[in-house]
């Protein structure tokens, strides 16, 4: 038996580039396609890139899949609890620094835009944890920021 044989499955012919885009910080929804198709894969590496996904990625929707994934490939794992409070440390004061960056007159669309090219691995993170209620979310958290 090949050392390939005592692991399980061979590694998908793309296992670089799913491994790439299952730490893409700042595009869940490529976190989230890889953690998919790597579960294709019953394999030692795929299982260990998986396991720190569930157990480390910072949108929820990401983690339940991996957990999905080990599961079905019969690992004994347990889902995380959700993240609650800021899942992005120092999350206020950087939001302000960006509010206080803008003209004072500023809309809430500069905001966002700027939020998007400054921090994408922010804006990404909420995004994909609120779901459909992100943008009210980002509305009400620039509109309750200090404007000093």
């Amino acid at each position: 038996m090949n050392n390939k044989e005592t692991k399980g499955i061979e590694l998908p012919a793309n296992y670089e580039e799913l491994k790439k885009s299952a730490n893409r910080k700042s595009n869940w929804r490529e976190r989230l396609d890889a953690v998919e198709e790597l579960g294709q894969s019953k394999n030692k590496q795929v299982i260990d890139i998986l396991t720190h996904i569930m157990n480390g990625d910072s949108v929820y929707k990401v983690q339940q899949a991996a957990y999905r994934q080990l599961k079905r490939f019969g690992e004994d794992v347990q889902l995380p609890a959700r993240k609650r409070g800021e899942l992005v440390k120092g999350l206020n004061k950087i939001l302000v620094r960006i509010k206080k960056s803008l003209p004072e007159n500023h809309t809430y669309s500069d905001f966002k835009e700027k939020l998007q090219k400054m921090r994408m691995d922010i804006y990404d993170t909420y995004e994909g944890e609120k779901g459909a209620d992100f943008e009210k979310w980002l509305e009400q958290t620039w509109s309750a920021l200090s404007k000093r």
